[in-house]
């Protein structure tokens, strides 16, 4: 396949009641500001997935990178929004690992309101799909803390097959480097079942 295809390009995807918009500068009102300074004080995604958006400057400092990311095709951050009031849910985001190898990473997370409704599965899913038919991606890797019981479950209904452990891999937020699962996906895996 070739390389000048595999790139992310802005597009919406509806999941019925949410729906997943390009990260940017646009729409970046006060309430989408303030739902990323919620995301970084929540406990979970502070542990978890830390993030640098302590305040709505640091959240549009953040909102940048991923505007960036869009603009060179290199990542497809998605903001999940409510489908009725636009609130911020989560965060799906699929970025190149290795492009021209068709290898990419996927990561997400969810505030509280929104976790426990199959939402991050519905949103992990679409992404996957779409990077997978529509930027050439061959193999998405999924990597997350041992500890993080919860993102393994939206691995395993994704589809995503547990591979190994990476020992010590990643240091979160905790200052403490944890062991990871490594789950993938590949393009020629079946669809798994809803």
């Amino acid at each position: 396949m070739s390389t000048s295809i595999r790139t992310f390009v802005r597009t919406t995807l509806d999941l019925g009641g949410a729906t997943l918009h390009p990260w940017g500068r646009e729409p970046a009102g006060p309430e989408l500001l303030d739902g990323l300074v919620a995301a970084a004080a929540d406990p979970t995604i502070a542990l978890w997935n830390p993030l640098a958006t302590a305040d709505h400057k640091a959240a549009r400092t953040w909102l940048e990178a991923r505007e960036d990311a869009w603009d060179r095709g290199t990542g497809a951050p998605f903001a999940v929004l409510s489908a009725t009031d636009g609130a911020l849910l989560g965060t799906v985001n699929l970025r190149w690992v290795d492009r021209a190898d068709g290898l990419a990473m996927i990561g997400y997370w969810f505030l509280p309101d929104a976790r426990g409704r199959g939402l991050a599965t519905r949103a992990t899913r679409a992404v996957t799909t779409w990077g997978f038919r529509t930027a050439g991606v061959r193999r998405v890797e999924l990597a997350h803390a041992i500890g993080n019981e919860a993102s393994c479950r939206v691995a395993h209904r994704c589809g995503y097959l547990l591979e190994g452990t990476l020992r010590e891999s990643h240091l979160f937020g905790d200052g403490v480097h944890h062991d990871e699962h490594l789950h993938a996906r590949l393009a020629t895996d079946p669809e798994p079942r809803p």
